[in-house]
């Protein structure tokens, strides 16, 4: 079975606020066009969750270290 990682994990790990990230990744969903796999993968009144190694789990990462 393929590991899920979640917004809570992914803060842990790289030490940030998990309210900022989220305010984050919202900004980012809305411009599909630079950010399509993140954008696809979200899914309105569900966690912020993503299959570990996926796409979109590599550009929330991206757009959370930025």
């Amino acid at each position: 079975m393929s590991d899920i990682i979640t917004l809570k994990a992914l803060c842990e790990e790289l030490k940030i606020d998990p309210r900022e990230a989220r305010e984050r990744l919202r900004a980012a969903v809305t411009d599909a066009k630079a950010n399509p796999e993140l954008a696809k993968a979200r899914k309105p009144r569900t966690p912020w969750q993503w299959v570990k190694g996926s796409a979109a789990h590599n550009e929330a990462i991206k757009i959370l270290k930025a």
